[in-house]
């Protein structure tokens, strides 16, 4: 897809020569002046998409933080629950920080070397979604260092097929159309994720399957936070200020936080105080030492030991799914951030798609060795991307944001997610714009196309987009009597997507 994206006035104007501040080695390796960046715009970018990044650092630990392994253990190896079953808050607390750090130190470093071996402008941490199957799924089958070893293996398997051309060549075997459906649905799919993560849009205990604010409704400050947010980033946005995304979010968090300093709002839990704070409530904590005493906690090969084949094909079709997701959410998220940027080249690929894909690989594993669940590309990347961002520099940035916010947690939780989510919802508006370079006259192309579009928020996965569009892109092409024209490479992954959608009834036969 080389379709170019519209972005703010700012981010498309060439810079001027005294505005290439970056020189020298810096500039040469991360091609800042080549891209038609600045130093300045670099720094913005990196730190927007922290921002919009930075709620994985509070809501990781709430997932598998507080998720039990089939022996009733936290992450920490603790009990969850006592005797009597009643939830014993200290050992919560602590796996909940221990896994925090844990986050924060391998998304830092996996971002930085995303920034300084791949160049691209991606951050890097643990996947949602990915995060949750190994909670909810995996682990109640296992123990913990278990389903972190399932975790490695995922990782070793895709950086195999990185290093064998494999993953590459299935990402330049993509159909335009569907990469241009990938990037639209994915900015569909983020808009959404920040009109939830505001409190916007909620799913509702009527019928119907979400609904505006609180009872068809835009009741509690928190939703104004992020109203009055976003109508600030519009506003600039027009207005062609720089840093207009970064603006907003700070001014945002320091409007929530002389809320809460006033009003006390609390914590929004479940259906509970439904007008308070999302995720983050913007209120100074206090400082503590990071502890970071997960690292290395995995068994390799625990899960394959002592069990009979009908376990061990499950615990397979648990690595497939976590392989597969992993897979094509990082192929959506790259072309995405690089449509954004206009730094896709006539075949719609990106620079040095090796060295991301292996670093996003590389992620994986990290994640599980780390104890905080497989790493992955961000497509609210794409945040710091139309804030200017175009370079590796920029990941750098977010990645050093990260590594302090081991040490400067009390900062970062005081942004909440009322305030970065008015940037995802901007970006959405950014990428939606790719839509016109669709054929849509043209059904072969239009319909998987769609497809892909909506079933990403629809369904809340960009993988079951992505696979709903290469299904039936083969399907219409095979009935068509166009087998030819189809690259061999999608026939494969098509077929690996149907095993994916019908996986449960797989499990189910098997057990």
């Amino acid at each position: 897809m080389c379709a170019m994206v519209t972005r703010s006035p700012k981010a498309a104007r060439s810079p001027r020569p005294e505005e290439l501040t970056a020189s020298g080695g810096l500039d040469g390796w991360f091609e800042i002046t080549k891209r038609g960046s600045t130093l300045a715009r670099e720094v913005r970018g990196g730190l927007v998409t922290f921002f919009t990044m930075a709620y994985i650092i509070a809501l990781n630990p709430l997932i598998i933080g507080t998720a039990t392994d089939k022996n009733g253990l936290l992450l920490s190896g603790q009990p969850k629950l006592d005797a009597a079953g009643v939830v014993i808050g200290a050992n919560v607390g602590a796996s909940i920080a221990m896994v925090a750090a844990a986050t924060a130190l391998v998304a830092g470093m996996m971002t930085i070397l995303m920034g300084v071996y791949g160049r691209f402008p991606l951050g890097l941490a643990t996947g949602l979604g990915l995060n949750a199957l190994l909670a909810y799924v995996i682990a109640p089958k296992l123990t913990w260092p278990q389903a972190m070893g399932l975790v490695v293996w995922e990782g070793i398997i895709i950086t195999v097929l990185v290093l064998t051309g494999f993953r590459r060549a299935v990402f330049r075997a993509v159909p335009r159309s569907l990469r241009t459906g990938i990037s639209v649905g994915i900015g569909l799919f983020i808009a959404f994720i920040g009109f939830v993560d505001a409190g916007f849009v909620r799913k509702p205990l009527g019928p119907t399957p979400v609904e505006l604010g609180i009872n068809g409704s835009l009741t509690g400050w928190p939703i104004a936070v992020f109203v009055i947010g976003l109508f600030l980033l519009i506003l600039l946005f027009v207005r062609r200020a720089k840093g207009a995304m970064l603006i907003a979010i700070i001014a945002a968090t320091a409007l929530g936080v002389a809320v809460e300093a006033v009003l006390h709002l609390g914590a929004r839990v479940g259906t509970e105080n439904p007008t308070g704070w999302a995720l983050n409530v913007p209120a100074l904590s206090a400082f503590t030492a990071p502890d970071l005493s997960l690292i290395g906690r995995v068994d390799l090969f625990g899960a394959f030991v002592g069990v009979d084949a009908s376990v061990v094909l499950g615990l397979v079709l648990l690595v497939f799914s976590l392989l597969l997701a992993d897979f094509f959410d990082t192929m959506g998220t790259v072309v995405a951030v690089g449509a954004e940027g206009d730094l896709l080249d006539q075949a719609g690929n990106p620079p040095r798609v090796q060295e991301i894909l292996v670093v996003d690989s590389i992620a994986a594993m990290a994640g599980g060795l780390g104890s905080v669940s497989s790493n992955t590309s961000y497509i609210e990347s794409a945040a710091g991307v139309g804030e200017g961002a175009r370079t590796g520099l920029a990941s750098v940035v977010t990645g050093v944001a990260f590594l302090l916010s081991l040490f400067l947690a009390p900062l970062v939780n005081m942004v909440p997610s009322e305030a970065a989510a008015t940037v995802l919802v901007f970006v959405g508006f950014l990428m939606m714009s790719q839509v016109t370079h669709v054929d849509w006259e043209d059904p072969e192309e239009g319909i998987p196309a769609f497809l892909t579009m909506v079933l990403m928020p629809f369904t809340y996965s960009i993988t079951v987009g992505i696979g709903a569009g290469f299904v039936t892109y083969v399907a219409i092409k095979l009935f068509k009597g166009k087998a030819r024209e189809v690259h061999p490479l999608m026939y494969v992954v098509s077929g690996l997507f149907a095993i994916y959608f019908v996986q449960g009834l797989i499990l189910g036969l098997i057990s």
